[in-house]
């Protein structure tokens, strides 16, 4: 995946003056102050509207028994959005000159994942995957378009890598038409093959070239998402809980679920920003593994959301499902989550075997904690809790180490 030519420098900010529409050339990789645009956030908060529908479902799913079904359907769906906002999201770094074109091109990959997301309900009921591919199309044929911009906008290598981009993209989008004709027990395996062959292309697409993103950049986009994503699984534990008052008047079978999930998604924020992982970011096979890892990252977080949801639905008695399942359905994502960011973040910048041990050990007793029945959620959230504190409590002994003993005034 490592690349044997790299871009050359370009001036800061978006290249070719202040026109409506200016030439897509690369941006500097040695950029500074470079940081997510409004239209980037814009893109995001529409993009979590498809993850709360596929995370709604999950939880009908999951509520009414058909769990394997379930995760199965989301692990299809949450691919598709979490591919194309990855795609865009790196294209962006290494070529968003804010022109006219961009910005309209970029609303219209907008405009597919609402199109997708409004086809969520009946992939996950009808396994009907018509509107989710039209709406993939409408996102991946925006992207073509802004990689023919940057081939006519560039020579050598460089055009060659973004027609091989354009090119790969517009064949992996004709393969997933076989998800609407083949039958329904072939889907899966078609998925797979489908999603293996997507994730070849930019390995294919930058042989011999680089594409200039820029690494905080990338870092601040993804923590970006994360952000939204943990914001998104807020709300919706939120909404589920004050339903559960509301209707059934249990706040104190609720308050430990509340309590548990909120130290959860506290420390999934706090443990995914405690690190610079910019500075892990140096070549394409370093990004590419990392950016990919982040799919499983980004659909743990959604899912804990959706687990907590369960939670509160078995509670009051409306989820068809025993309490080790529920407890199991806010566990295992979060066991989940932690896992990666140990695998992505965390062991790049631990020293020694205690820090490294923190985070997988972490995910071992949230597993165990599944089995307490109606305080699973909230010994989850405590061993998270500690998670952070052993964390912070090691960085600090290690920094007295370093810093050694304070030299007396002269």
């Amino acid at each position: 995946m490592t690349s044997s030519t790299t871009p050359p420098p370009a001036p800061s900010g978006a290249s070719g003056g202040r026109g409506p529409l200016r030439r897509l050339r690369a941006r500097g990789r040695d950029e500074a102050h470079r940081t997510a645009s409004p239209l980037e956030l814009f893109f995001d908060l529409c993009f979590v509207v498809a993850v709360a529908q596929a995370g709604v479902q999950l939880v009908h799913s999951v509520a009414e028994g058909h769990a394997g079904e379930g995760i199965l359907d989301y692990a299809m769906v949450f691919f598709a959005l979490w591919w194309a906002w990855m795609n865009f999201t790196w294209f962006a770094s290494a070529y968003d000159n804010d022109d006219v074109l961009y910005r309209v091109v970029t609303l219209v990959q907008i405009a597919g994942v609402l199109v997708l997301a409004a086809g969520v309900s009946r992939a996950f009921e009808e396994h009907e995957f018509l509107v989710v591919w039209l709406g993939y199309a409408i996102m991946r044929l925006a992207l073509v378009a802004q990689w023919l911009r940057a081939a006519r906008s560039s020579e050598g290598p460089e055009r060659t890598t973004a027609l091989r981009y354009a090119g790969g993209v517009l064949l992996c989008q004709v393969g997933w038409l076989g998800l609407l004709f083949l039958p329904e027990g072939a889907r899966p395996w078609w998925f797979l093959v489908m999603a293996l062959l997507e994730m070849c292309v930019p390995p294919f697409a930058e042989r011999g070239y680089t594409t200039a993103w820029h690494p905080r950049h990338i870092a601040e986009r993804y923590g970006l998402f994360t952000i939204i994503v943990l914001g998104e699984t807020v709300a919706a534990a939120a909404i589920a809980v004050k339903s559960g008052i509301d209707e059934n008047d249990a706040l104190g079978e609720l308050l430990p679920i509340a309590a548990g999930g909120l130290l959860v998604i506290f420390a999934a924020w706090w443990l995914y920003f405690v690190v610079p992982v910019h500075s892990h970011l140096r070549s394409n096979r370093q990004a590419f593994l990392w950016g990919y890892g982040h799919y499983l990252v980004f659909a743990s977080a959604a899912a804990i959301g959706a687990g907590l949801e369960v939670a509160v639905e078995q509670t009051v008695g409306e989820a068809h499902l025993s309490t080790l399942a529920a407890s199991a359905a806010v566990t295992l994502p979060t066991a989940l989550y932690l896992l990666m960011l140990w695998a992505l973040h965390s062991r790049h910048f631990k020293a020694g075997f205690t820090q490294q041990l923190v985070l997988p050990t972490t995910a071992l007793l949230v597993i165990c904690c599944t089995f307490l029945g109606d305080w699973a959620v909230l010994a989850a959230g405590v061993v998270c809790a500690l998670a952070v504190a052993a964390g912070e409590t090691s960085a600090v002994r290690r920094d007295a180490r370093e810093s050694g003993p304070a030299t007396p005034a002269g």
